[in-house]
């Protein structure tokens, strides 16, 4: 009498021979979208591989030879500007300090904005699609300051225009407030690629920039949203945890404007249980606007 043996497969052996569904379609555009890829350059897709792939014994008729090339002073032009290198950017010391004596001679806040326009210290200018410098009122008695721009604001021009910018809109309308009675601003005044995190080379080149923006605002109080802001201008190493909910002292220069450091909007989306600890802040920023 024969053994039998169990020749169905294994659990594993299944799991290991199925393949993984395609993404959807909305995967697909998230998977671009967190990549930086937000924008289509045309309607329809551009095989570049075409060329490489026709076979090296097709011939390509005269006649089409002429239509396709390009005009004497093009090619011309072409070739001057091929051996043309681009301008490299300065280094980061140049930049800072190119940085501090241009914002420090902004006597408003138009000029401060024509200055940044102008300035190429920072790569970041390159890969934005604008410059995105403040929002709402500059005569303002609070002012808020966020990062940096991300996708919505870097389409707009405008900051906190997107998710988090409306839930910053239901933030200051829970104490009174709305855009045309508050000034908002970042630290970066363009978007990093793909929504990265500023580098601290990137911080400093300008800061300057928002340095000179508050003066000029001369709020009353500065609300600095998330670790990032609180961190550099509060000049404090310690995490959001720790610096929200309590009064610093943010120095001028010429004063000492009362500031306090509260969740971004985008951390409260995520973590929405922090949304308590955050009202409990702005309750006490509405009571010193009192």
């Amino acid at each position: 009498m024969f053994a039998t043996r169990n020749c169905s497969p294994k659990p594993y052996e299944i799991n290991k021979l199925t393949p993984e569904p395609a993404p959807t379609v909305s995967q697909l555009l998230t998977f671009y979208l967190e990549a930086g890829v937000d924008c289509a350059l045309s309607e329809e897709p551009a095989n570049r591989l075409a060329e490489a792939e026709r076979p090296a014994d097709v011939k390509i008729p005269a006649a089409s030879r002429e239509v396709n090339s390009p005009p004497p002073l093009l090619r011309e032009t072409r070739a001057v500007l091929s051996r043309q290198a681009p301008e490299p950017l300065p280094t980061p010391d140049a930049a800072i300090a190119t940085a501090r004596e241009a914002a420090r001679t902004a006597a408003s806040l138009e000029i401060l904005r024509d200055m940044l326009e102008k300035f190429d210290g920072c790569a970041l200018k390159s890969t934005a699609t604008r410059l995105v410098f403040a929002d709402g009122n500059p005569k303002a008695r609070i002012m808020f300051v966020g990062e940096a721009p991300g996708r919505d604001e870097d389409i707009e021009g405008l900051p906190f225009v997107g998710r988090s910018g409306k839930l910053l809109d239901r933030m200051i309308a829970s104490i009174g407030l709305d855009r045309t009675r508050v000034y908002i601003a970042n630290v970066i005044p363009w978007r990093p690629p793909g929504n990265r995190t500023p580098t601290p080379q990137e911080t400093q080149i300008c800061l300057p920039f928002i340095q000179r923006q508050i003066e000029l605002v001369d709020p009353d109080i500065l609300v600095t949203l998330g670790n990032p802001s609180t961190q550099t201008l509060l000049s404090t190493r310690e995490g959001i945890m720790k610096t929200r909910g309590r009064w610093f002292n943010y120095d001028t220069g010429t004063r000492a404007i009362p500031a306090m450091a509260t969740f971004h909007p985008a951390y409260l989306l995520r973590s929405p249980s922090y949304k308590r600890l955050s009202w409990q802040d702005l309750r006490t920023i509405a009571k010193a606007l009192a």
